[in-house]
């Protein structure tokens, strides 16, 4: 089932903004529902200032409707078993659990699959704030 996330990731890393890097980046997320929301990385010219792919598909999420977050797949042009950036970690944390899975992928599909948990083990938690 994670080949089909990691389809639409790769779907939307063909739609990346990226002049400045060269570095196009693709994410998907899925929803325990079935619901995918994918996004790109989006650069400007204030760069290194834009979206990452994982922010860009995380607000597709947002304007869906949320939901509990299963799983989430990256993928990069140039990168094998690329990880989200530290910002990207605590975006994804905010809104997937310690057990949503994160499937790290190659050009031809998923390579090794963490837990969000594991990629992020002391995140900030929202509670904290109020």
């Amino acid at each position: 089932m994670s080949h089909d996330l990691f389809l639409a990731a790769k779907a939307a890393m063909a739609n990346a903004y990226a002049p400045y890097s060269k570095f196009p980046v693709g994410a998907a997320i899925r929803t325990t529902d079935g619901r995918v929301f994918s996004g790109c990385n989006i650069e400007v010219a204030s760069y290194p200032e834009g979206w990452c792919a994982e922010t860009t598909a995380l607000g597709h999420y947002i304007m869906g409707g949320g939901g509990e977050i299963a799983e989430i797949a990256v993928v990069a042009e140039r990168m094998a078993r690329i990880t989200p950036c530290g910002a990207c970690r605590q975006r994804l944390a905010e809104f997937a659990g310690a057990d949503a899975k994160l499937h790290l992928c190659d050009d031809a599909g998923v390579v090794e699959t963490v837990t969000m948990g594991a990629m992020l083990p002391y995140g900030f938690e929202g509670g904290i704030l109020k």
